[in-house]
């Protein structure tokens, strides 16, 4: 077996990333084994996911220590997400073979990362409101009331488009969750996602390797460069501005679905110029609204003030 460096190096800076985002790694390694190292997007999904298998459980362990995972929230979505995971692979594998398979799985992931571009986002809005309840709340967990239902219907959309494209534990699962329990805290909201990913990825895992197209090198490669990455990654995520780096990411993962759908070099460049235009206006007029409501804050501490001396 030919190890990879190159391949490792790639897998590291990816996981940096990931370590400084929460980022789920399967929606930038994947595109990157297919866009930059050629490997067929059925090989790199099998490979992937193996790695994770191995990896996901250590931050889902945190969580469990810090107390921030619902457990029956997990039991339920794992009732539709595990079967599903391995169901999602038979149905690659139901496609057909070579080109025909490839595309399919190409197109989903695409659309898997778009969804993941909108799940950024979302993390933006959770830790913006994680910050704020951390102020209104003492720190009390939420009562919910669990929907059975709704809940094992997102575990199996969720888990269906993991066996496919290895995408969507960490993004579509999660936004899926905000919309269905608003009640959640952020830190409960991505540590009951992340132990819901541990079976899920270890099914879709399974999957791959007796169905798939797993390649040893390849997950090895992986893993030798996404565990210090990941770690790197969690150790300076305190101290870098997280705000810019999910908007630079979200372009990052619209360009990746773009290039997966077959679009060319120059309307690619071209609409993320558009996209990096709209971002950088749409952080400014956001920018601007703080700054005002900030200001207008102090202004109404001012006249307390005044009306306390008068």
């Amino acid at each position: 077996m030919d190890f990879d460096w190159t391949m490792a190096g790639g897998s590291f800076l990816v996981a940096i990333v990931v370590g400084l985002t929460g980022m789920g790694g399967g929606a930038l390694m994947t595109p990157m084994l297919v866009t930059f190292f050629g490997v067929s997007p059925l090989a790199a999904v099998s490979s992937d996911l193996v790695a994770a298998a191995v990896m996901k459980p250590v931050g889902s362990a945190v969580h469990y220590r810090q107390g921030t995972i619902n457990m029956r929230l997990v039991g339920w979505l794992c009732l539709g997400s595990v079967p599903a995971a391995f169901s999602g692979v038979l149905l690659a594998r139901a496609l057909g073979h070579g080109e025909r398979v490839e595309d399919v799985i190409s197109k989903a992931m695409g659309v898997a990362l778009l969804i993941a571009a909108a799940g950024l986002v979302v993390r933006g809005y959770l830790a913006h409101r994680g910050r704020s309840g951390a102020r209104t709340d003492g720190g009390q967990t939420p009562e919910i009331t669990i929907r059975p239902v709704p809940t094992v219907l997102v575990g199996l959309v969720g888990g269906l488009v993991v066996g496919i494209t290895s995408v969507g534990s960490g993004s579509l699962i999660i936004v899926a969750l905000l919309a269905l329990y608003p009640a959640l805290k952020a830190n409960q909201l991505v540590g009951t996602d992340l132990l819901q990913a541990v079976p899920l990825v270890f099914a879709a895992a399974l999957g791959h390797l007796l169905f798939g197209d797993f390649r040893m090198e390849v997950t090895a490669a992986l893993l030798v460069g996404s565990i210090p990455g990941v770690y790197l990654g969690s150790k300076v995520s305190a101290r870098a501005p997280g705000g810019l780096i999910r908007r630079v990411l979200a372009l990052v993962l619209v360009a990746s679905a773009l290039k997966m759908f077959g679009l060319g070099a120059v309307p690619l460049a071209w609409t993320m110029v558009v996209l990096a235009a709209a971002t950088v206006a749409v952080w400014l007029v956001q920018r601007g609204r703080t700054a005002r409501s900030e200001s207008g804050e102090g202004t109404a501490r001012d006249l307390s003030a005044d009306q306390l001396v008068h």
